[in-house]
């Protein structure tokens, strides 16, 4: 007798509900996943995509602001003359630089040696590498300012402050040679501090972020003054609070005093920008 066949859309149907506590799992290459479903699914898929996706729209690359959306980069041919004053904030935020001038030679370290002596060899190798990133760091802020910023820069107010900021800079500069070259009596170990970038990875990668940024052509005047607020307001930071530690501890008097002067600095020319 012959059997009845069961139709096939009842076949596939069964199938289908076979399957269906499966549909989380990936059966892709299964051995017990009959090839042929799996390749008309993967078909299937692919061909639905096609035809019920939006067409992809070209991608276009954002254009940079260009030097009229940067109002402190506008040709400015008053640029040389400082009066009338324009722009009064930044003015007056020049004023406030200048008014907090120093001068190394005003930092007393002749009671610095005998505490330094006096510290851990461990607090010794901390302070002097934290120096040794000061010393390298702040040319590279000044490399920023004489080659991108204050040759960019076209408004009157802004371009003293950062003249002015140069100068700052190369006496902070100066100030942590200057400790460095009065606590550290080895030439050798001396000379390894003095060149940071090159002899200490962790200084050598901050360094070659913040150069990435001054060589960098395509990013804006926006962008560039936010990374370098990142280089002095956070990168800064942690070294200001390590001497700031020694001055709770009153140690060191020369060098907690000249941290004083140069964090004051530093808060002040951060708020400028």
């Amino acid at each position: 007798m012959l059997s009845v066949r069961t139709p096939l859309a009842t076949i596939a149907d069964q199938q289908q509900l076979q399957l269906s506590p499966l549909k989380k799992l990936s059966l892709a290459d299964k051995e017990n996943t009959p090839p042929a479903l799996n390749a008309t699914r993967v078909l299937a898929s692919k061909t639905a995509r096609r035809i019920f996706q939006d067409p992809e729209e070209p991608k276009t690359k954002v254009p940079a602001p260009s030097v009229e959306d940067e109002p402190l980069l506008r040709e400015n041919p008053r640029r040389f003359v400082i009066f009338p004053i324009e722009y009064h904030d930044i003015w007056q935020m020049y004023k406030k630089a200048e008014a907090s001038f120093w001068t190394a030679e005003e930092v007393d370290l002749s009671k610095d040696i005998q505490h330094w002596e006096s510290l851990k060899p461990e607090e010794r190798y901390f302070i002097s590498h934290v120096l040794a990133f000061f010393a390298a760091s702040d040319g590279i802020v000044n490399e920023n300012l004489v080659e991108r910023f204050s040759q960019e820069v076209q408004i009157t107010e802004a371009r003293c402050f950062y003249g002015f900021q140069i100068a700052m800079e190369n006496i902070h500069s100066e100030m942590y040679s200057l400790l460095i070259d009065t606590y550290i009596k080895d030439p050798k170990e001396r000379e390894f501090l003095f060149n940071a970038i090159e002899t200490m990875p962790c200084v050598k990668k901050k360094a070659d972020w913040a150069l990435r940024w001054i060589g960098d052509k395509e990013a804006t005047y926006g962008e560039r003054v936010v990374a370098f607020a990142a280089v002095e307001g956070i990168f800064f930071s942690g070294s200001f609070a390590s001497i700031f530690w020694l001055k709770k501890r009153g140690l060191m008097p020369g060098l907690t005093f000249s941290n004083e002067l140069i964090s004051r600095d530093e808060v002040s020319l951060n708020q400028t920008g």
